[in-house]
């Protein structure tokens, strides 16, 4: 299943991604979604290219029911980001890796920061994908529109974390 979704963020790029890197941040954002940040490493210089790890325990009382057979009270969820540096317009681009330990969902993409002066435009575009015979489309199905919701809220929040 395709994951697009893309959304303004009133900040500079370069604010931007230094919010994403910030470990506080990482923090407020996974207590939102009322789970526990496990693990956070951010390897490289935000100046140029870095991958960014977070690792997080969520809840799965808002897991579909389809998913919700082969978890249990709570999942631990994998995102790897290796961003490129920027490049001269202040753009950067992620490759975007994310699993869910315990069910074999998977997200693969591209994420975008575009830089606008004073804004910048936050953008996925990602396979969400199954493994499981039959009824690895659904799985996939249902986990894609709780990926558009994260990043939404994530811009969201970038552009209230900054605006403190």
């Amino acid at each position: 299943m395709a994951l697009n979704a893309s959304t303004q963020i009133a900040h500079p790029a370069e604010q931007v991604i230094a919010t994403l890197a910030n470990r506080d941040f990482a923090e407020h954002l996974t207590s939102l979604a009322q789970g526990t940040l496990s693990n956070f490493t951010v390897e490289g210089d935000l100046n140029g290219a870095f991958t960014l790890t977070s690792v997080r325990a969520m809840p799965t009382d808002r897991v579909p029911d389809i998913a919700r057979k082969f978890v249990g009270e709570s999942i631990n969820v994998t995102q790897v980001e290796s961003w490129s540096a920027p490049d001269a317009q202040g753009n950067r681009s992620a490759e975007v890796k994310i699993s869910v330990a315990g069910v074999p969902v998977n997200v693969n993409g591209t994420e975008r920061l575009i830089a606008a002066g004073d804004s910048t435009e936050f953008a996925i575009d990602a396979q969400v994908s199954s493994s499981i015979p039959f009824i690895g489309g659904k799985l996939a199905s249902a986990a894609e529109p709780y990926l558009g919701k994260a990043l939404n809220l994530q811009a969201s929040q970038v552009s209230a974390w900054l605006s403190k």
